[in-house]
């Protein structure tokens, strides 16, 4: 694992030894995300790019009238 969005609230027990990078609001839900990165993989650039396709991913969930995960894997 080198990049996780986990729903803003369950974050230290998921995510205990991660860098945090940002946080993102679902623009139809208003549900926050935090992005992590493994300590060995903190990259700011890739964690921007992650962010728009997450953004992307959470639109697509509202759109198929699904709820979102208490976690997503994020590509590199």
């Amino acid at each position: 694992m080198n990049a996780v969005a986990i729903k803003k609230g369950q974050t230290r027990e998921r995510a205990p030894d991660c860098k945090e990078m940002g946080t993102l609001r679902c623009d139809s839900c208003g549900e926050e995300f935090i992005v992590f990165h493994h300590p060995a993989s903190v990259d700011k650039a890739a964690a921007e790019r992650q962010a728009l396709w997450l953004d992307k991913v959470l639109a697509e969930e509202h759109e198929r009238a699904r709820k979102h995960p208490d976690r997503i894997q994020l590509p590199d």
